[in-house]
């Protein structure tokens, strides 16, 4: 596995070994042992989930106030353009963001630390993401930064489209007002 920092301390692209052949390939997605060598991370996940969308289709920018979720993510069809910002007040990267397309053609992964905001937008005409947590789903202190916050100001890769947003995604708050 090739780990690669981004610009954000703790926020890593993986990339695993893909063999394959004429007839396809074959990949380890995940392995606790060769995930702690490559990171230095020890991590328990207790909970993985799968969501589909369309092209266009922006879901975010989410976290959890309290049982703050990692995420470990991944396209298994199509792509997907994927965003985090660090919202960890005390963090020097506070108010960043690091964006980079998963897909299944680059089999990448992202680690994303518990305490940043994540989203995404599908750029295929679909996108299977699949993303194993270090805790559970909170929906009573789950949050939303605005995907459009002019002062984090994701370069999302609209082409000029408009994304389709959720009414919940729709008002998510600036980074101000987390």
């Amino acid at each position: 596995m090739r780990v690669t920092p981004t610009a954000i301390a703790d926020v890593f692209i993986l990339e695993p070994r893909v063999f394959g052949d004429a007839r396809g390939f074959f990949l380890e997605s995940y392995n606790a042992q060769v995930f702690a060598a490559a990171t230095g991370l020890q991590l328990h996940f207790v909970q993985d989930n799968h969501s589909r969308s369309q092209r266009h289709v922006l879901r975010g920018m989410h976290f959890q106030t309290e049982n703050p979720q990692g995420k470990l993510v991944r396209v298994v069809s199509g792509a997907v353009f994927d965003a985090v910002v660090d919202i960890r007040r005390d963090s020097p990267s506070y108010g960043r963001w690091v964006g980079v397309e998963l897909s299944v053609e680059n089999q990448r992964q992202l680690w994303i630390p518990p305490g940043l905001a994540h989203g995404f937008l599908v750029l295929s005409e679909h996108a299977d993401f699949l993303y194993k947590t270090t805790a559970y789903y909170h929906p009573a202190s789950e949050r939303c930064l605005a995907w459009n916050d002019p002062t984090v100001a994701i370069d999302w890769p609209l082409g000029g489209d408009q994304p389709l947003v959720s009414d919940k995604d729709a008002k998510g708050l600036p980074l101000e007002r987390l």
